[in-house]
């Protein structure tokens, strides 16, 4: 097998290349010429239309199979966001009537239509500590969803146990790999039945698409295809192009920030003004002997508590690299306050729960020298 460095650069492109480009062509067509044979043939040449929204055109294809390859999946699927494919791959396999369990904490608006959407379809969830997974299953449970580091704590759960609950339980095990990428973790290796993506983040890498994207097996594709294609989340074909020349850089954007972010936690974890650094490659950190144990690298994001909570909005606005704003993985270093942002539509009640106080920061780290990051961060905190 190549290395995933190669195979984000070279898997699943055109044979041969089209006109011989070099790159893949962007195909901007809503729709494409009927080859399916003669106008009055049997209703299965249908299967033959290529049309944008039955994810079938050109562009789609061959995203399609390099996503599979890089998390070495039998099928993928690229769709208009990651709550696109979050919500898509729920609706394609679960009914009325049907429970899921889910990871404690997870990002707020995974969580918000796991509690709230699905319910009005008669789906019911329960979020659970990783150890107390097992005591909500029950004989309607047909799905069980974790995030390989959690949104915004970092935690990192033991993803052999979690795969042989489903197992054990007949369940559907899907997991949001968005934070780790490919090229730190591949759940697919590890039992997971589907990995999905908010592609918005690494995979694309430049802030620039949204876009998300679902890889397993073919059985279970083509089940969340047929819903898309009826939902409409579709990647239009310009959006497909951008996230298909963003994941070529995947492998050394990633290794990058894994390098220049477990430097920074090591700072951080040492300053007086900040009370607890959540980053899975430190030892201090609570899931380090799972991320450790499962993967390749610890990846470009962590948060941290202020001692002051009240000192939040100061810092953030005297940092002058990282940007306040959503989202994270682009090559710019970006820093939120989840209990104002991906958090948000929770309850005060819910978030302090879930571990998530308003002296919480995080922090995503970008391309920038780390040394760079370092003085700065530094210098808002010496303002606080």
């Amino acid at each position: 097998m190549k290395d995933i460095s190669t195979t984000a650069i070279h898997g699943g492109e055109a044979e041969p290349r089209i006109e011989g480009s070099v790159t893949m062509p962007v195909f901007q067509s809503a729709t494409y010429e009927f080859r399916g044979g003669a106008a009055n043939d049997s209703e299965a040449n249908y299967i033959d239309i290529k049309y944008s929204r039955l994810n079938n055109t050109p562009n789609h294809l061959v995203l399609n199979k390099k996503l599979a390859l890089l998390e070495q999946g039998e099928a993928g699927l690229v769709l208009g966001s990651g709550m696109a494919a979050v919500s898509t791959t729920a609706l394609a396999l679960l009914s009325n009537g049907d429970h899921v369990v889910a990871q404690k904490t997870l990002y707020g608006a995974t969580m918000s239509f796991f509690k709230k959407d699905l319910a009005r379809f008669g789906i019911s969830c329960d979020f659970a500590d990783e150890g107390d997974l097992e005591k909500h299953i029950g004989n309607n449970t047909k799905m069980i969803y974790a995030e390989s580091i959690s949104n915004p704590l970092m935690e990192v759960p033991d993803f052999g146990a979690v795969t042989a609950l489903a197992k054990k339980h007949g369940l559907i095990s899907v997991i949001d790999n968005t934070f780790a990428t490919p090229v730190n973790f591949r759940p697919l290796s590890v039992g997971f039945d589907l990995t999905l993506h908010s592609a918005t983040k690494y995979l694309n890498g430049h802030s620039d698409v949204i876009a998300g994207c679902v890889v397993g097996s073919k059985k279970l594709i083509d089940k969340i295809n047929n819903m898309a294609v009826h939902l409409g989340g579709t990647l239009d074909p310009h959006a497909c192009s951008l996230l298909h020349r963003g994941l070529k850089t995947l492998s050394v954007r990633v290794e990058r920030q894994n390098q220049s972010a477990i430097k920074i936690a090591e700072h951080l974890s040492r300053h007086a003004k900040i009370k607890a650094v959540k980053y899975p490659g430190l030892e201090s950190h609570a899931s380090f002997k799972n991320a450790k144990k499962y993967f390749y690298g610890f990846g470009g994001m962590m948060s941290f508590d202020l001692k002051n909570p009240g000192a939040v909005g100061k810092f953030i606005s005297t940092l002058k690299l990282p940007i306040h704003a959503p989202s994270l993985g682009g090559v710019e270093s970006l820093v939120i306050q989840p209990a104002r942002s991906s958090h948000a539509s929770l309850t005060p009640g819910e978030r302090q729960k879930s571990g998530i106080g308003d002296g919480l920061i995080r922090l995503s780290i970008g391309l920038e020298h780390t040394d760079d990051l370092i003085q700065d961060l530094d210098q808002a905190l010496a303002q606080i």
